[in-house]
């Protein structure tokens, strides 16, 4: 039996990403931001306030980096997300994580998260119902702890943390269990008759 449960945000998994950038006097702003998705095969979306301290460091510099949280720093990943920058200026250096500039955007790279997109700011998009900022992936950038023989990123490797918005916690997915564009052929060929 199905039970109501009300106006849920009824995603899951959600992604953990880290959105960092330079403000106008070169301070790293980083945010803790679930609400993300690719948007295409080189843009990203994020669906975050205007009045982050984060969003407000994109628009005056134009590019920011989305770092992949992974187990192993799910501490000051958390903290970048109930910590802000709008009244903890310097949010970032209390956290103790370090940072270089991306080679290819003006952005910093938190360099304790093992995954970065390197991100131009392509637009953002207000609405009534909608803020969001959406960037052009310049460069991926990955430790290669993450990498696989083949050099791609192999996510048992890489422990991205999942956001659970149900009972608020960090998850990690850590087995495959069936090949994408693969797993529903045969019903694929049932359908077709």
């Amino acid at each position: 039996m199905r039970k109501d449960l009300g106006k849920v945000p009824a995603v899951f998994p959600m992604p953990v990403l880290m959105v960092a950038a330079y403000d106008a006097a070169g301070t790293v702003q980083v945010m803790n931001a679930a609400w993300g998705m690719i948007s295409d095969m080189d843009k990203i979306a994020l669906f975050i306030d205007e009045e982050h301290a984060t969003t407000k460091a994109i628009r005056q510099t134009g590019a920011f980096t989305v770092s992949i949280a992974d187990r192993d720093h799910m501490d000051v990943a958390d903290y970048y997300g109930i910590a802000t920058g709008n009244r903890m200026p310097d949010k970032f250096l209390r956290s103790g994580y370090h940072e270089e500039k991306s080679k290819h955007v003006n952005a910093p790279i938190i360099t304790e998260f093992p995954l970065a997109m390197e991100c131009e700011l392509a637009e953002i998009t207000e609405t009534e119902n909608l803020h969001a900022v959406v960037g052009r992936i310049v460069n991926v950038s990955a430790e290669e702890s993450v990498l696989d023989e083949n050099g791609k990123v192999n996510p048992m490797k890489l422990n991205a943390l999942i956001f659970d918005q149900f009972q608020p916690g960090y998850y990690v997915a850590t087995e495959k269990v069936g090949k994408a564009w693969n797993a529903g052929k045969e019903i694929m060929k049932a359908a077709r008759g």
